[in-house]
C-alpha cells in the first residue's frame, strides 16, 4: 500500500484497504462492482453475441501463424479452442509456406499449467546463440510482468535436468555462452529501484545457486531498471552490453569485456537495434553531434563499441514526416523499416565499399509494414502487411535479392465491401497538423448520427498505424460503427519529436490533439456527442480519464482501460516511478502544478454531468496496477457519478490470461458502448 502524496487542497477520503491489491476487503469491494457490472451488462442478447463473436475469433484457426526463426525452424504460439493457453509448435521452412503446415508441439502450456497447478502465461523464449534448441522460458503468473526462467531443450520438448531455474520476479537474463548468463535479479528484497525493477547484474554459472553469483554491475536505486543484453550477428561477432536506465527515455550503455564494464560513447537516448558487422546498430531519440558530424534524431548509425574514439557512421535519416520504425540484420544486410506519414515501407541496406546502397522492397503500398522474424544468419526473414480493410498478408523476404514473395494472407474475417477507409487532418489548438484515419461504411450520411468509436494513445512514442482487426470488424464495424484512429502527439509517428512535443509539462497538447480530431468529427457531421465513444488503455487510459473530465461535453461514453488516473500519486504505485521522464514528478512545483491541473481522479467534480465511464482494469497488472481504477471509481461512488467497473483477475496488463477472459472482457467492453450509445441490441 501506498500513503497518499497528493495536494493538500483535495483530502482523501479514498480508504487505504483499497490499494492493498490482494487483501480480502479490497477483494470483496471488486466481486461487488463485478457481480454489479454483470447484472448489468453481462446478460442479454447483446452481451452474448459480443461474448459468442469474440471467442470464436479468438480461438478461430483461420488466423496466420506469425512466425520465429529458431534452431533453423520455424516456431509459432498457438492458442484455440483446445488450447486455452497455448502451444509453442515448429514446422520446417518448407512446410511453414505451404497451406497447411505440419506442426510438432514442443512446448504444451496447459498440460504443464495442470501438472503444476499454476496459472502460467507464456512469456517467450530466449535461446542460445550457439546452441538455439537451448532456451530460457519465461513463465508469468496470471499475466505478470514477474516472470518465471527456466532451461528448456525445444528439441526434446522437456526442461533441462539441472538447468537454469529462476525464481518468479521482474527479472532480466542472457546467454553469455552455454553454461553462464549474465542476470539482472532482486537478489534481495532491497535490490529494487524505485520503480521496482532490478539494478544488480550478476554472473551466474552452471550449477550454482543465486547467492553465490558474481556481481559484474550495480547501478542506483533511483534507476529505472538496470538489465544485460548479448548480441550476435552473421559475422560471427558477439557484443555483451549492460543498459543503466535512468529514466524511461534516457540510459547509460556500457560494453561487458574481459570482466570489465566501460561506458559506451552514444547519447543518453538512444537504442540499440542490433549488430551488424561488429558495430552496433544504433537509433538516435535526440541529435548528435560529432565533431564536424551531425546526426538529426530519428536516424540510424553505426557505431563500434569498442573503438576509443567514437566515428559514427549514418545508415539512414528521416526526412519531412517520416518516421524509422526499426532496422535488423540479416545476412549481411539491413533491413529498415520506415513510415512516411502514417504509411509503411521496407527496404534492404548494403554495404558497398565503405557506403550503403539501398532497395525497397515490392510490398503493398498505403497500408501498414512491419518485420515478423529475422534471422542474422540467414537471408530468409518475414513480414506482413494489413489495413484497416485489408486482411493481413505474410511475406517472405530474400535479403541477399532483395524480393519477397507472398506465403500467407488472412481469411476475410467481415465483410469490407461496402466500407471506406480515408485519411484527414486538423489543425489541433496551437496550430500543428494532426492526422487521423476514418474507417467508414461508402454511403454513410454526414448528419451527425453515426455511431463513432475514437481510440488514441498519445505517449512513450508509440505509433498507431493502420491495422486489421477481426474484433473491431465484428463487433463494431459491421453492427455499423464508425472507427477512428487518432495519430496525436505523444506517440512516434513522426519520430521522436513528435513525442517530446508532449512530455511532461507540455502534455496538455495531446490532449487538446484529441479533442481538435473529435470537434473535426463533430464539424464534419460524421458524428456528435450523443454519437461518440472514445477508447484507450494503459497511458491511453489516462488519455481518456484527462478527456473525461475536461470535455465532459464531448463524449457519451469513455472506455477507461488499465489506466493511470491519480497523477499526484502515480509515482508511488507499482512501476510509476519509472515514468518521470514522460509524465513529470510532483517533486517538481512546476510540474506537480500541472499533474495536479489534469490528474482525472483530483478533478472529479460532483456538479458536473458526466458520461457513464467504463473503467476496466486487473488485480495481476503489475506495471499499472489495478489501484488507479479502483481509486477513481471509490471517488465516482463517493460524489455519487455513475458509471460501470470491471476487473478481471488475471491478465497482467491487458485484458484477461485465457482466451474466454479476454473475450468476456471485450464482450463487456462492447456492450457498454453499444449500450451508451443507444444501440443495446
Amino acid at each position: 500500500m501506498f500513503t497518499p502524496l497528493h495536494a493538500a487542497d483535495v483530502p482523501d477520503t479514498i480508504p487505504a484497504w483499497l490499494s492493498d491489491i490482494n487483501g480480502a476487503q479490497a477483494m470483496a469491494w471488486v466481486k461487488d462492482q463485478n457481480d454489479r457490472t454483470l447484472r448489468l451488462l453481462g446478460h442479454g442478447p447483446l452481451y452474448q453475441s459480443l461474448y459468442a463473436t469474440s471467442l470464436k475469433l479468438l480461438q478461430t484457426h483461420d488466423r496466420l501463424a506469425s512466425p520465429i526463426q529458431i534452431d533453423g525452424m520455424i516456431y509459432n504460439f498457438w492458442r484455440d479452442d483446445r488450447h486455452l493457453r497455448g502451444v509453442l509448435r515448429r514446422t520446417t521452412p518448407d512446410s511453414y509456406a505451404t497451406d497447411h503446415p505440419e506442426w510438432t508441439v514442443a512446448l504444451d502450456l496447459d498440460a504443464l499449467a495442470a501438472k503444476e497447478k499454476r496459472n502460467w502465461v507464456y512469456g517467450g523464449v530466449d535461446c542460445l546463440h550457439s546452441q538455439q534448441n537451448l532456451c530460457l522460458l519465461h513463465l508469468s503468473d496470471g499475466g505478470e510482468d514477474a516472470k518465471t526462467v527456466r532451461e528448456f531443450d525445444l528439441r526434446t520438448g522437456k526442461f533441462v535436468e539441472g538447468g537454469f531455474n529462476l525464481p518468479h520476479a521482474k527479472q532480466d537474463s542472457s546467454w553469455l555462452d552455454r553454461d553462464t548468463l549474465l542476470v539482472s535479479y532482486p537478489w534481495t528484497s532491497a535490490d529494487v529501484t524505485e520503480s521496482s525493477y532490478p539494478y544488480i547484474v550478476k554472473l551466474l554459472k552452471r550449477g550454482q545457486s543465486l547467492d553465490q553469483a558474481q556481481t559484474v554491475f550495480t547501478g542506483s536505486r533511483k534507476d529505472v531498471e538496470v538489465g544485460p543484453e548479448v548480441l550476435h550477428d552473421g559475422a560471427g561477432h558477439q557484443v555483451t552490453l549492460i543498459r543503466e536506465g535512468l529514466d524511461a527515455f534516457s540510459s547509460k550503455l556500457f560494453l561487458y569485456r574481459g570482466g570489465q564494464v566501460t561506458q559506451v560513447a552514444i547519447p543518453l537516448k538512444a537504442d540499440v537495434a542490433g549488430l551488424f558487422n561488429g558495430r552496433l546498430v544504433v537509433q538516435l531519440k535526440e541529435d548528435w553531434k560529432v565533431g564536424a558530424q551531425s546526426f538529426p534524431q530519428g536516424s540510424v548509425v553505426l557505431v563500434d563499441p569498442a573503438a576509443a574514439t567514437v566515428a559514427p557512421q549514418l545508415l539512414v535519416a528521416p526526412t519531412g514526416r517520416q518516421m524509422i520504425e526499426g532496422a535488423s540484420t540479416s545476412h549481411g544486410h539491413l533491413i529498415v523499416t520506415l513510415y512516411d506519414n502514417v504509411r509503411g515501407k521496407i527496404s534492404i541496406y548494403t554495404p558497398t565499399g565503405a557506403a550503403f546502397t539501398h532497395r525497397d522492397l515490392p510490398l503493398p503500398e498505403n497500408m501498414s509494414v512491419d518485420l515478423a522474424s529475422v534471422d542474422e544468419d540467414s537471408p530468409v526473414a518475414y513480414a506482413v502487411s494489413s489495413g484497416f480493410l485489408s486482411p493481413t498478408t505474410l511475406w517472405e523476404i530474400n535479403s541477399d535479392t532483395a524480393s519477397v514473395q507472398k506465403l500467407h494472407t488472412l481469411p476475410a474475417q467481415f465483410d469490407a465491401s461496402k466500407m471506406a477507409v480515408e485519411q484527414q487532418e486538423v489543425r489541433s489548438k496551437d496550430g500543428t497538423s494532426i492526422p487521423y484515419f476514418i474507417v467508414h461504411p461508402r454511403d454513410m450520411a454526414l448528419d451527425g448520427t453515426n455511431p463513432t468509436l475514437l481510440y488514441a494513445y498519445g505517449g512513450f512514442e508509440v505509433p498507431l498505424f493502420p491495422f486489421y482487426s477481426a474484433g473491431i470488424g465484428n463487433n463494431w464495424l459491421a453492427r455499423g460503427g464508425v472507427y477512428v484512429l487518432a495519430n496525436i502527439r505523444g506517440g512516434g509517428e513522426f519520430g521522436p519529436a513528435w513525442h517530446d512535443a508532449g512530455l511532461k509539462t507540455n502534455r496538455q497538447r495531446i490532449y487538446d490533439d484529441f479533442a481538435a480530431v473529435a470537434k473535426d468529427l463533430m464539424d464534419r457531421k460524421v458524428t456528435s456527442p450523443q454519437h461518440l465513444a472514445i477508447q484507450g488503455g494503459s497511458n491511453g487510459g489516462l488519455l481518456m480519464g484527462v478527456e473525461f473530465t475536461q470535455h465532459p461535453d464531448f463524449w457519451k461514453a469513455v472506455d477507461i482501460e488499465v489506466p493511470l488516473l491519480d497523477m499526484m500519486n502515480y509515482e508511488h504505485m507499482s512501476a510509476g516511478a519509472s515514468w518521470v521522464g514522460e509524465y513529470g514528478t510532483v517533486s517538481i512545483p512546476e510540474q506537480k502544478a500541472f499533474l495536479r491541473g489534469i490528474s482525472p481522479l483530483q478533478n472529479l467534480r460532483p456538479d458536473v454531468k458526466y458520461p457513464v465511464p467504463f473503467i476496466e482494469t486487473t488485480t495481476k497488472d503489475d506495471r499499472v496496477g489495478p489501484v488507479h481504477a479502483r481509486r477513481f471509481a471509490w471517488r465516482m461512488s463517493e460524489l455519487k457519478l455513475p458509471y460501470y467497473y470491471w476487473e478481471q483477475v488475471a491478465g497482467g496488463h491487458g485484458f484477461g490470461a485465457s482466451q474466454k477472459e479476454i473475450a468476456q472482457t471485450q464482450a463487456l467492453s462492447y456492450a457498454y458502448l453499444w449500450s451508451e450509445l443507444g444501440q443495446a441490441k
